[in-house]
């Protein structure tokens, strides 16, 4: 039988919660108890879980004694053996319910989402397939239940996207979406192409998990804030007003533009959520970056150098890179169809974590694709 963790770490904070809760002013903050009963009956949950692990090993260890004990009665030997299966199958299952409870959740999984998808290398095919990425996520987000909020924008001539900054709100939206994160990659012939030569271009994605005030405090001396007539299509009452915001960050260098508003207070409120967003993100990123050469994560921390997908429209194929994954369901997958690609990642993420709680080595199976695919 395999080791598990040992429990009493987990046993002693569920004690901690049930003194908390047995606490007369417990309930005087409903967001707070809310938190705290809800960690205490995971951690119920998973003590449970961990007996059951427990009292199942001991079943198997004692029918596989009893199989090979020469005195026993050879019927009961072979009922004993018929049982094994099914206990080992049920001990396995029960050990991956363990151990992915004792992952320390992520504190951001529930959170809100900026996204961020700008166009990289290949003119106005880029630009036109940030404008499909963008759709494909908001069909996904529709699909979901969720409610997608336009931030700031930045169209091309052919009515693509420069840059699409939106707002997703709902639930846990950045645990299903916070693995979008990188270059993705497009071959195809674009509309412009009259000889029928297929070109590959890139798109840049950025998943943020929404920033509140009390996340990241921001110095208003820190932040040089300008204001100018908004550009472009609009009609007339957001081009005959100064209502486009512009803020930099000074200490970081951060600029965030927003002019989707005809108020300039409301650019204003658009500009410092995605400019916290960002910050947030940056600084999660820097603790992710000390342990990044010991824990070389297969799954990859969303960093926008990474080529992490290609879409291939004349083979119908997505391969999603960092796990290998390839699906011959393009067309659904543009439609929003993007589910089966997030739990394969979540998959090998929630793999890479019980691996490295046990101490073992994580391997994940890879794409056999060269660069010129």
């Amino acid at each position: 039988m395999e080791e598990l963790p040992a429990i009493s770490p987990f046993q002693r904070r569920q004690d901690e919660l049930a003194a908390q809760m047995a606490e007369n002013s417990f309930y005087a903050n409903p967001r707070r108890a809310a938190e705290v009963t809800r960690e205490h009956q995971k951690l119920t949950q998973l003590v449970a879980n961990h007996a059951l692990y427990q009292r199942v090993a001991r079943e198997i260890a004692e029918a596989q004694a009893f199989g090979k004990d020469a005195s026993a009665d050879a019927e009961l030997k072979e009922l004993a053996a018929a049982e094994l299966p099914e206990l080992q199958a049920r001990l396995g299952e029960l050990r991956r319910e363990v151990l992915l409870a004792m992952i320390p959740p992520d504190p951001t999984d529930s959170r809100n989402t900026v996204m961020e998808i700008r166009a990289g290398t290949g003119g106005d095919e880029a630009t036109l397939f940030a404008a499909d990425l963008y759709r494909m996520y908001s069909r996904y987000a529709d699909s979901r239940g969720w409610k997608l909020q336009p931030m700031s924008s930045s169209m091309s001539e052919r009515g693509g996207y420069k840059e699409v900054i939106f707002l997703i709100t709902g639930t846990d939206v950045y645990k299903q979406l916070k693995f979008e994160s990188g270059v993705h990659r497009v071959k195809r012939v674009p509309v412009t192409e009259a000889s029928g030569r297929i070109h590959t271009s890139t798109v840049t994605v950025a998943v943020l998990p929404e920033a509140e005030e009390v996340d990241v405090k921001i110095d208003p001396q820190d932040l040089e804030i300008t204001v100018a007539r908004a550009s472009g299509p609009g009609g007339q009452g957001v081009n005959t007003t100064d209502s486009a915001v512009q803020i930099v960050h000074k200490p970081t260098g951060l600029l965030v533009t927003c002019a989707d508003e005809r108020s300039q207070l409301k650019n204003k409120a658009k500009a410092l959520t995605v400019l916290r967003s960002r910050l947030l993100k940056r600084r999660e990123d820097e603790e992710r970056a000390k342990y990044a050469a010991a824990r070389r994560s297969q799954i990859g921390s969303g960093d926008r150098s990474e080529r992490i997908r290609t879409y291939h429209y004349l083979q119908n194929r997505v391969t999603e890179h960092r796990i290998g994954l390839t699906l011959y369901s393009l067309p659904q997958v543009m439609e929003g169809d993007i589910e089966p690609i997030i739990a394969a990642l979540q998959k090998a993420d929630h793999d890479e974590r019980v691996a490295a709680l046990t101490g073992q080595v994580y391997v994940a199976t890879r794409a056999n694709i060269n660069d010129e695919d």
